[in-house]
């Protein structure tokens, strides 16, 4: 079977088990703050296992794409290395919301691998929860009994907490589960080995395909586990490892899943793949490009889908992970496939047409996916080749400070290895590389020191301590904030949350007007009344489908009845600036091309932020006429027709959907004429166009590759924006004395300005001669070098630095110390010949930050041969020539 029919072969077997068929979630979380990335099949199910909706089917089944290289489920620095591990996989996935339970799950799951898939019996086995006294857990006996019905006794395996018991984080909904797993050794060894004993023990041929989990409690902050009103089951299979499994394959990137991305890599880069080798710890070069072609074959999948989804690589959150993966892939194939260009956006076409029929997101964004990742590519090349230089200086100034014979100086410090981790992308295994390439080693342990530092921190500043909800009463959450701006409602549930050493409380209303943040509109602000008391809503968030009110206290009394008041003003004015997103929108891709596609967006009572796809700066002409149509359609004051209806009915009708968005089969579509402006969406607008008023574009750059960024302002805000403009053009008006054709007084100034500044280089340059000359006066022989140390005075620093090269042209050995006072600010600069550089060890750079730095109660750096510092003490000038002249 191929992969392709493997698939469908799953959907078709629930399908006809009553199960309802559901596309894949996007791989990029946006509604819940635990996650970045869709890391399990139930993420999108999660509110119906929290109980915070109701969901619409009682059996569901797909594939969804999943990532994980990050937090609980670290798998990055393994994928390639092993045969099994991945960044992006497919997780097939049943589900069962309160319906069947443990009994039918295994049946199926054992009918589908032995009937369906014909995967030998003798070969699988099933791990079932064994129970745990200290939490008082009883063992899964329904399990048990069920398993013993297809699997002798030496097939099942108890596993403990660790292994049989799943849950969804450190509080929420979890229960025991039942791992299938799959022997594929050869039968000689089996009969060596029984594969009972290798259940878990990460063997790269007895590997888990299937977990069935089974949810019946609820994990509180203090520990306990409750039991959950209904049950569930969450299933997932990892496709990569099925597939493998039913092709009879020794590694997942055997299989047709990944051999078409090998076999362009072998194309592109014309080396050869060989799966027999692993790479270990005396892995030759030729070993590692095995791993190359793997990580590559993984990552780009990871990357390319990512990115179609809506997740840009960036040096923050999500998008540092993606860069990170992309960065790896880079890598290897710069280091072990000797592939020095571009590699992985040649491989995003083999992937889309690949994918077309079950994720064709990525085939109808393949050009800019394409380009994303070719620049990011080019970039880090050049990061390779300067970090490259960095390293090797760092080499060169070791040998420099080594004694005859000392060997402890062959090794690279751990700060500097991390240096070159952190401020240079440069991956610690590339440097540790080099490294053993010249017999040298890096001080891995200060590196760890280093990077725990980091992480410490970054932890630090990210986490969320919840703690437990406190439900007053048992409801759904719903919203009608569309039609009203104040409801009466009753808390439900509330909790405190501490972040950043800030106390605050979440509290959730049955019926709320507040919008929460979603779709780039900024959450709601307001008020909370209840028995007497007003307490102040400060955001409104989503988790998941649970909107949340943010309050820094609570009343004392919570059980009465909730006024809830959004701010007006501030919801009305954000209301403008969405509904002239989409005006915006739409006149871009009139203006600018269809291929316009949006990236991003924030709307906010200010103003309006919106990212698209495009190549290249928009024109000013453009931005004209883009201003001009959305201004023309405020002045018609359409009527802003909002519907619900079917998903598929509003795209036959033309409405635009996001990449990376997850939409219901019913959806809201935002309608600014037909012809004009069509688009789904679930924000708050204004009833008619012309409440607008006045659009004004404020600014356009560049955020990403092949994503450009427009800012706006409308409304009142467009109209304080002109007034603004218009009174920096008067005083400047003013300032140039009224002339009749502003721009043309401008003009002459610069050019006036310009002509200046060579009659200053000029007569700077005079003095710098005759400050030289001095200087040679001044030359003292000192230890057979000449030192000249002298407190001049010229304009401005970069002064000090054309006189020490000037210097140069004039002197063999010797040292200069130049000093100057401009504005009560000390400059100094250190120049020194080459050959006394080498001759005395000496380093202008270490020089400024260890002698001369501390003396101005400053800083500085530079080369070996000229550096600089600036800083806030003249007064040591003089004590700053005497200590570079101790030196000699």
């Amino acid at each position: 079977m191929t992969s392709s029919e493997i698939r469908q072969a799953f959907l078709d077997f629930f399908h006809a088990k009553g199960h309802t068929i559901v596309p894949s979630a996007p791989i990029v979380v946006k509604d819940d703050p635990t996650l970045m990335f869709t890391n399990a099949g139930m993420n999108q199910f999660k509110d119906y296992f929290l109980g915070n909706k109701l969901p619409p089917f009682g059996r569901v089944a797909d594939t969804q794409k999943c990532l994980r290289v990050s937090g609980k489920h670290n798998d990055l620095e393994e994928v390639g290395v092993d045969t099994y591990h991945h960044t992006m996989f497919e997780m097939l996935g049943n589900w069962s919301f309160g319906d069947y339970f443990k009994k039918e799950a295994i049946s199926w799951s054992w009918e589908l691998l032995t009937e369906i898939y014909k995967i030998p019996r003798d070969r699988l086995y099933a791990t079932v929860f064994e129970g745990d006294k200290k939490e008082n857990i009883p063992a899964s006996t329904i399990a048990l009994t069920k398993w013993k019905e297809y699997l002798p006794d030496d097939h099942i395996v108890f596993g403990n907490k660790k292994d049989n018991f799943w849950e969804m984080g450190d509080t929420g909904p979890c229960g025991p589960c039942s791992e299938i797993h799959v022997d594929c050794r050869p039968d000689d060894e089996r009969k060596i080995i029984p594969g009972q004993s290798l259940i878990n023990k990460d063997h790269p041929q007895v590997i888990e395909i299937w977990n069935n989990v089974f949810i019946q409690f609820n994990r509180l902050k203090d520990g306990t586990l409750e039991p959950l009103p209904a049950t569930h089951v969450d299933t997932g299979m990892g496709l990569e490892r099925l597939v493998r499994v039913i092709q009879g394959k020794q590694s997942n990137y055997d299989t047709d899943l990944f051999t078409g991305t090998i076999a362009a890599t072998e194309r592109i880069t014309k080396k050869k793949y060989n799966p027999d080798l692993l790479e270990s710890e005396n892995s030759q070069k030729s070993d590692r490009a095995a791993v190359a072609f793997r990580v590559i074959a993984d990552h780009i999948r990871a990357i390319s889908f990512t990115i179609a989804d809506g997740q840009l690589p960036s040096n923050t959150g999500a998008g540092y992970v993606i860069r990170r993966i992309l960065r790896r892939a880079v890598r290897y194939y710069y280091s072990y496939l000797d592939y020095k260009k571009p590699l992985l956006t040649q491989l995003v076409p083999v992937l889309a047409k690949q994918f077309e029929q079950v994720f064709p997101e990525l085939l109808q964004q393949e050009d800019f996916v394409c380009k994303v990742i070719k620049e990011e590519e080019e970039a880090f090349l050049r990061t390779l080749d300067k970090g490259i230089t960095k390293f090797n200086e760092r080499v060169q100034l070791n040998k420099d400070q080594m004694l005859p014979g000392d060997k402890t100086q062959k090794s690279i410090d751990g700060v500097t290895a991390f240096i070159l981790y952190d401020t240079y992308g440069f991956p610690i295994d590339l440097t540790q590389l080099l490294a053993k390439e010249i017999g040298w080693e890096v001080d891995m342990e200060r590196f760890q020191t280093e990077l725990g530092k980091q992480k410490d921190r970054s932890r630090a500043a990210g986490t969320v301590d919840a703690e437990d909800w406190i439900i007053l009463k048992e409801g759904s959450n719903q919203f009608v904030g569309y039609d009203s701006l104040e409801a009466r409602a009753s808390i439900l549930k509330y909790r405190k949350v501490k972040a950043k050493g800030k106390e605050a409380y979440q509290i959730v209303l049955d019926t709320t007007p507040f919008y929460a943040e979603s779709g780039g509109q900024v959450g709601d602000t307001g008020w909370l009344e209840i028995g007497g008391s007003t307490i102040e809503v400060i955001d409104t968030k989503k988790d998941n489908d649970l909107i949340i009110h943010f309050t820094e206290s609570i009343p004392v009394d919570l059980s009465g009845t909730v006024t809830a008041k959004v701010d007006a003003a501030k919801r009305k004015n954000t209301e403008l600036h969405h509904s002239a997103t989409h005006l915006l929108h739409a006149a871009l891709r009139k203006i600018v091309g269809n291929h316009v596609a949006q990236k991003g967006s924030l709307v906010n009572k200010e103003h309006l932020r919106f990212d698209f796809s495009h190549f290249a700066k928009v024109t000013a002409e453009e931005i004209a006429q883009v201003e001009a149509l959305v201004n023309e359609k405020i002045r018609e004051n359409i009527p802003v027709v909002i519907k619900e209806m079917k998903k598929n009915e509003a795209l036959k009708l033309g409405a635009m959907a996001l990449f990376g968005e997850k939409y219901g089969d019913a959806v809201r579509v935002v309608i600014m004429d037909r012809d004009y402006s069509v688009e789904l969406c679930g924000g708050t607008h204004v009833g008619a166009t012309g409440e607008l008023g006045l659009f004004k574009l404020t600014g356009e750059t560049a955020v990403a590759a092949g994503v450009r960024r427009v800012e706006a302002v409308c409304g009142k805000q467009a109209e304080d924006y002109v007034l603004e403009q218009t009174g920096l053009l008067n005083n400047l008006r003013e300032v140039l004395k009224n002339p009749k054709d502003i721009q043309k007084a401008v003009e002459n100034l610069q050019a006036e300005n310009a002509e200046l500044k060579k009659h200053v280089d000029v007569l700077e340059a005079r003095q710098l001669v005759i400050i030289r000359n001095e200087l040679l006066q001044k030359d003292e022989i000192i230890n057979g070098i000449n030192f000249i140390g002298d407190i001049v005075e010229v304009s401005n620093a970069d002064a000090l630095k054309k006189l020490c090269f000037d210097l140069k042209n004039h002197l063999r050995d010797h040292v200069a110390v130049l000093c100057v006072n401009i504005g009560g600010k000390p400059f100094v600069a250190v120049g020194i010949s080459d050959t006394v550089a080498h001759a005395k060890n000496l380093d202008a750079g270490k020089i400024i930050k260890d002698l001369v730095a501390p003396l101005i109660k400053g800083g500085g750096g530079g080369q070996k041969t000229l550096a600089t510092a600036g800083g806030q003490d003249v007064s040591n000038l003089m004590q700053v020539i005497e200590a570079v002249k101790k030196l000699l």
